[in-house]
Protein backbone atom coordinates (compact mmCIF):
# COMPACT_ATOMS: atom_id res chain seq x y z
CA UNK A 1 0.00 0.00 0.00
CA UNK A 2 1.15 3.26 -0.96
CA UNK A 3 1.64 5.19 2.75
CA UNK A 4 1.02 9.04 2.54
CA UNK A 5 0.70 10.94 6.00
CA UNK A 6 -2.21 12.84 6.81
CA UNK A 7 -1.45 14.05 9.98
CA UNK A 8 0.15 13.15 13.85
CA UNK A 9 -1.41 13.68 17.16
CA UNK A 10 0.24 14.88 20.09
CA UNK A 11 -1.61 13.13 22.94
CA UNK A 12 -2.26 15.52 25.87
CA UNK A 13 -4.62 13.77 27.91
CA UNK A 14 -6.15 16.56 29.98
CA UNK A 15 -3.86 19.17 29.43
CA UNK A 16 -5.09 20.31 25.93
CA UNK A 17 -4.75 23.92 26.74
CA UNK A 18 -1.42 24.00 28.10
CA UNK A 19 -0.61 22.17 25.21
CA UNK A 20 -1.72 24.31 22.78
CA UNK A 21 0.07 27.41 24.65
CA UNK A 22 3.14 25.46 24.00
CA UNK A 23 3.03 25.54 20.39
CA UNK A 24 1.44 29.02 19.44
CA UNK A 25 4.59 30.91 21.79
CA UNK A 26 6.86 28.38 19.38
CA UNK A 27 5.01 30.12 16.70
CA UNK A 28 2.69 27.52 15.32
CA UNK A 29 -0.77 28.68 14.17
CA UNK A 30 -3.52 26.82 15.65
CA UNK A 31 -7.21 26.53 14.97
CA UNK A 32 -9.65 27.59 17.38
CA UNK A 33 -10.33 24.51 19.70
CA UNK A 34 -12.93 21.83 18.12
CA UNK A 35 -15.13 19.40 19.87
CA UNK A 36 -15.45 15.94 18.07
CA UNK A 37 -18.62 13.91 18.59
CA UNK A 38 -16.53 11.13 20.06
CA UNK A 39 -16.20 13.40 23.42
CA UNK A 40 -12.32 14.56 22.23
CA UNK A 41 -11.50 18.16 21.87
CA UNK A 42 -8.63 19.74 19.43
CA UNK A 43 -6.57 21.97 18.11
CA UNK A 44 -4.54 21.57 14.25
CA UNK A 45 -1.52 22.98 13.11
CA UNK A 46 -2.23 23.48 9.20
CA UNK A 47 0.59 22.37 6.76
CA UNK A 48 -0.31 22.18 2.80
CA UNK A 49 -1.40 18.52 2.90
CA UNK A 50 -0.90 17.33 6.11
CA UNK A 51 -1.32 18.36 9.40
CA UNK A 52 -0.27 18.12 13.32
CA UNK A 53 -3.61 17.04 15.64
CA UNK A 54 -2.92 18.32 19.67
CA UNK A 55 -5.84 16.44 21.39
CA UNK A 56 -7.15 16.32 24.69
CA UNK A 57 -10.20 15.06 26.78
CA UNK A 58 -12.18 18.20 28.54
CA UNK A 59 -12.15 17.12 32.57
CA UNK A 60 -15.56 17.51 32.63
CA UNK A 61 -16.64 15.59 30.10
CA UNK A 62 -18.95 13.05 29.87
CA UNK A 63 -17.65 10.66 26.94
CA UNK A 64 -14.45 9.26 27.39
CA UNK A 65 -11.64 8.00 24.68
CA UNK A 66 -10.36 5.49 26.63
CA UNK A 67 -7.16 4.78 23.66
CA UNK A 68 -6.66 8.44 24.14
CA UNK A 69 -5.78 7.56 27.81
CA UNK A 70 -3.92 4.49 27.04
CA UNK A 71 -0.61 5.74 26.46
CA UNK A 72 1.58 8.15 28.29
CA UNK A 73 0.68 11.85 26.81
CA UNK A 74 2.94 12.64 23.62
CA UNK A 75 3.27 11.98 20.17
CA UNK A 76 0.88 9.05 20.07
CA UNK A 77 -0.79 8.89 16.88
CA UNK A 78 0.47 8.33 13.28
CA UNK A 79 -2.44 8.41 10.57
CA UNK A 80 -2.15 7.87 6.90
CA UNK A 81 -4.16 9.45 4.61
CA UNK A 82 -7.28 7.05 2.81
CA UNK A 83 -9.81 7.99 -0.13
CA UNK A 84 -11.90 5.04 0.64
CA UNK A 85 -11.81 3.83 3.91
CA UNK A 86 -13.84 0.86 3.19
CA UNK A 87 -11.11 -0.20 0.30
CA UNK A 88 -8.71 0.45 3.30
CA UNK A 89 -10.09 -1.44 5.39
CA UNK A 90 -9.83 -4.63 2.69
CA UNK A 91 -6.84 -4.01 1.89
CA UNK A 92 -5.32 -4.35 5.62
CA UNK A 93 -7.28 -7.35 6.56
CA UNK A 94 -5.97 -8.88 3.17
CA UNK A 95 -2.28 -8.34 4.45
CA UNK A 96 -3.29 -10.06 8.13
CA UNK A 97 -3.85 -6.81 10.44
CA UNK A 98 -6.72 -6.47 12.62
CA UNK A 99 -8.83 -4.10 12.15
CA UNK A 100 -11.29 -2.59 14.52
CA UNK A 101 -14.70 -1.34 12.60
CA UNK A 102 -15.03 1.89 10.58
CA UNK A 103 -15.43 4.87 13.02
CA UNK A 104 -17.56 7.66 11.41
CA UNK A 105 -16.98 11.04 13.59
CA UNK A 106 -17.47 14.74 12.80
CA UNK A 107 -16.86 18.23 13.94
CA UNK A 108 -18.37 21.50 13.58
CA UNK A 109 -16.03 24.51 12.24
CA UNK A 110 -16.45 28.10 12.70
CA UNK A 111 -14.10 29.89 10.16
CA UNK A 112 -14.59 33.94 9.84
CA UNK A 113 -18.17 33.93 9.54
CA UNK A 114 -18.83 30.74 7.57
CA UNK A 115 -20.21 27.27 9.43
CA UNK A 116 -19.70 24.06 8.57
CA UNK A 117 -19.08 20.39 9.40
CA UNK A 118 -15.99 18.36 9.30
CA UNK A 119 -16.79 14.64 8.19
CA UNK A 120 -14.05 11.88 9.04
CA UNK A 121 -14.07 8.06 8.47
CA UNK A 122 -11.24 6.22 10.21
CA UNK A 123 -9.69 2.64 9.78
CA UNK A 124 -8.04 1.79 12.55
CA UNK A 125 -5.63 -0.92 13.76
CA UNK A 126 -6.42 -2.91 16.79
CA UNK A 127 -4.90 -1.10 19.97
CA UNK A 128 -1.56 -2.56 20.46
CA UNK A 129 -0.70 -3.60 17.04
CA UNK A 130 2.01 -0.99 17.17
CA UNK A 131 3.56 -0.24 20.77
CA UNK A 132 4.52 3.41 20.29
CA UNK A 133 0.95 4.60 19.47
CA UNK A 134 -2.30 4.47 17.40
CA UNK A 135 -1.21 3.77 13.75
CA UNK A 136 -4.71 4.31 11.56
CA UNK A 137 -5.95 6.12 8.15
CA UNK A 138 -8.23 8.73 8.21
CA UNK A 139 -10.45 9.73 4.83
CA UNK A 140 -12.04 13.29 4.77
CA UNK A 141 -15.67 13.44 3.61
CA UNK A 142 -15.18 17.00 3.87
CA UNK A 143 -11.60 18.27 3.04
CA UNK A 144 -12.74 22.38 3.01
CA UNK A 145 -13.79 22.36 6.13
CA UNK A 146 -10.29 21.32 7.28
CA UNK A 147 -7.90 23.11 5.13
CA UNK A 148 -8.64 26.60 5.51
CA UNK A 149 -6.58 29.52 3.95
CA UNK A 150 -6.71 31.54 6.92
CA UNK A 151 -5.14 28.79 9.28
CA UNK A 152 -2.36 27.30 6.25
CA UNK A 153 0.94 28.14 7.27
CA UNK A 154 4.56 27.59 5.51
CA UNK A 155 6.48 24.19 6.32
CA UNK A 156 6.16 20.49 6.66
CA UNK A 157 6.98 17.56 8.31
CA UNK A 158 10.27 16.40 7.48
CA UNK A 159 10.47 13.27 10.08
CA UNK A 160 9.34 11.37 12.66
CA UNK A 161 11.84 10.01 14.68
CA UNK A 162 10.77 6.49 16.88
CA UNK A 163 12.71 4.86 19.70
CA UNK A 164 12.07 0.98 19.77
CA UNK A 165 13.81 -1.71 22.39
CA UNK A 166 14.80 -4.00 18.72
CA UNK A 167 15.33 -1.55 16.02
CA UNK A 168 15.40 -4.30 13.05
CA UNK A 169 12.28 -5.50 14.10
CA UNK A 170 10.21 -2.84 14.51
CA UNK A 171 12.04 -1.43 10.76
CA UNK A 172 10.25 -4.85 9.69
CA UNK A 173 6.70 -4.47 11.63
CA UNK A 174 6.06 -0.56 10.13
CA UNK A 175 7.52 -1.92 6.94
CA UNK A 176 4.23 -4.45 6.55
CA UNK A 177 2.62 -1.37 6.33
CA UNK A 178 3.81 0.10 2.74
CA UNK A 179 6.37 2.53 1.75
CA UNK A 180 6.93 5.78 3.60
CA UNK A 181 10.34 7.65 4.13
CA UNK A 182 8.93 9.60 6.99
CA UNK A 183 9.86 7.13 9.98
CA UNK A 184 13.47 6.41 11.39
CA UNK A 185 13.53 4.45 13.83
CA UNK A 186 16.64 4.24 16.61
CA UNK A 187 17.58 2.26 19.73
CA UNK A 188 17.38 3.83 22.66
CA UNK A 189 21.19 3.28 23.31
CA UNK A 190 21.28 5.81 20.15
CA UNK A 191 18.70 8.16 20.74
CA UNK A 192 20.69 8.17 24.64
CA UNK A 193 23.89 9.46 23.01
CA UNK A 194 22.35 11.52 20.21
CA UNK A 195 19.24 13.16 22.15
CA UNK A 196 19.90 11.65 25.41
CA UNK A 197 21.38 15.06 27.07
CA UNK A 198 18.04 17.36 26.15
CA UNK A 199 15.38 14.35 26.74
CA UNK A 200 16.55 11.27 28.18
CA UNK A 201 14.56 8.50 27.99
CA UNK A 202 13.92 5.58 30.19
CA UNK A 203 14.25 2.60 27.86
CA UNK A 204 11.05 1.07 29.93
CA UNK A 205 8.32 1.45 26.74
CA UNK A 206 9.04 -1.38 23.76
CA UNK A 207 8.77 1.40 21.55
CA UNK A 208 7.66 5.51 21.28
CA UNK A 209 7.23 7.74 19.06
CA UNK A 210 9.84 10.64 20.20
CA UNK A 211 10.76 13.38 17.57
CA UNK A 212 9.34 15.46 15.35
CA UNK A 213 11.57 16.95 12.22
CA UNK A 214 9.91 20.39 10.89
CA UNK A 215 10.93 22.47 7.97
CA UNK A 216 9.11 26.18 7.44
CA UNK A 217 10.36 27.67 10.60
CA UNK A 218 12.69 30.32 11.76
CA UNK A 219 14.75 28.66 14.32
CA UNK A 220 16.24 32.06 15.67
CA UNK A 221 12.54 33.06 16.78
CA UNK A 222 11.55 29.21 17.76
CA UNK A 223 15.22 29.47 20.22
CA UNK A 224 13.84 32.95 21.35
CA UNK A 225 9.87 31.43 22.36
CA UNK A 226 11.89 28.24 23.83
CA UNK A 227 14.14 30.50 26.34
CA UNK A 228 10.82 32.07 27.28
CA UNK A 229 8.95 28.98 28.20
CA UNK A 230 11.94 27.58 29.65
CA UNK A 231 12.44 24.73 27.35
CA UNK A 232 15.02 22.37 26.85
CA UNK A 233 17.16 23.80 23.23
CA UNK A 234 19.96 22.61 21.43
CA UNK A 235 21.94 22.86 18.17
CA UNK A 236 22.95 19.81 16.37
CA UNK A 237 24.59 19.73 12.88
CA UNK A 238 22.97 23.10 12.10
CA UNK A 239 19.55 22.05 13.41
CA UNK A 240 17.37 23.44 16.30
CA UNK A 241 16.46 20.89 18.94
CA UNK A 242 13.77 21.91 21.23
CA UNK A 243 12.39 19.22 24.17
CA UNK A 244 9.23 19.27 25.46
CA UNK A 245 9.92 17.32 28.63
CA UNK A 246 6.08 16.64 29.66
CA UNK A 247 4.99 15.46 26.36
CA UNK A 248 8.66 13.23 25.79
CA UNK A 249 9.07 14.70 22.85
CA UNK A 250 11.54 16.90 21.20
CA UNK A 251 10.85 19.28 17.94
CA UNK A 252 13.95 19.71 15.45
CA UNK A 253 13.60 22.81 13.26
CA UNK A 254 15.21 23.12 9.70
CA UNK A 255 16.53 26.40 8.49
CA UNK A 256 13.37 28.10 6.97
Amino acid sequence: MSLRLDHLVINSHFALDECAQWFRALGFTLTPKGYHTLGSVNHLIMFADHYLELIGLPPDGETMRQELLATPPGLDGLVFASDDAESTERQLRAAGFDVQPLRHFSREVVSGNARGEARFTTVRLAPQSFSAGRVYWCQHHTPEWVWRDEWLQPGAVQALTLVAQDPDATRRRYARLGETSLLKVLSYDDWQADYGALLPLSGERDSQFAALRLSGRDPVAVSNAAHGLDLPQAYHNGRLRVAIPPLSLVLEFDHA
